[in-house]
C-alpha cells in the first residue's frame, strides 16, 4: 500500500511538472497560403499572430481577414495536439501502464 501511494506520488509530480513544461512548447498554423499564421503553445493559448501587410489595405478585406485568423488559429491548435500528447507520454513514461483509451491530454483540460 505504501508502494502504491509513493508512485501515486510520483506520478502527480511528473504530471505537474509536464503540466507546468507545457507552455514551452508550440506549434504553428497557416492560412491563405500562409498569408496569416498563427502560433499558439502547449496550453492552447494564442501566443504568436503573423498577417501579412498586403491583407490589411482594403477595409474590404476585413471579413476574409477574420476568416483566415480562425482558420489559421485552429490549424495550430490542431498542430499541437500530438506534441502535447507526446509531451505528456514522455513525461509519464514507465509510471503508468499502458491503458488502451488513456488520453493523458484529457487529463490536462
Amino acid at each position: 500500500m505504501m508502494g502504491m501511494m509513493g508512485k501515486m506520488k510520483e506520478i502527480q509530480s511528473r504530471m505537474k511538472s509536464a503540466q507546468d513544461s507545457l507552455a514551452t512548447l508550440s506549434a504553428t498554423g497557416e492560412s491563405g497560403a500562409g498569408l496569416v499564421q498563427a502560433t499558439v503553445n502547449g496550453q492552447k493559448k494564442l501566443i504568436a499572430l503573423v498577417i501579412d501587410p498586403d491583407l490589411m489595405k482594403s477595409a474590404d478585406d476585413r471579413e476574409m481577414l477574420q476568416d483566415l485568423v480562425v482558420a489559421a488559429t485552429n490549424k495550430a491548435m490542431e498542430n499541437v495536439e500530438p506534441i502535447i500528447k507526446a509531451h505528456l507520454q514522455q513525461a509519464t513514461e514507465g509510471l503508468l501502464p499502458n491503458i488502451p483509451g488513456l488520453d493523458l491530454g484529457s487529463m490536462m483540460g
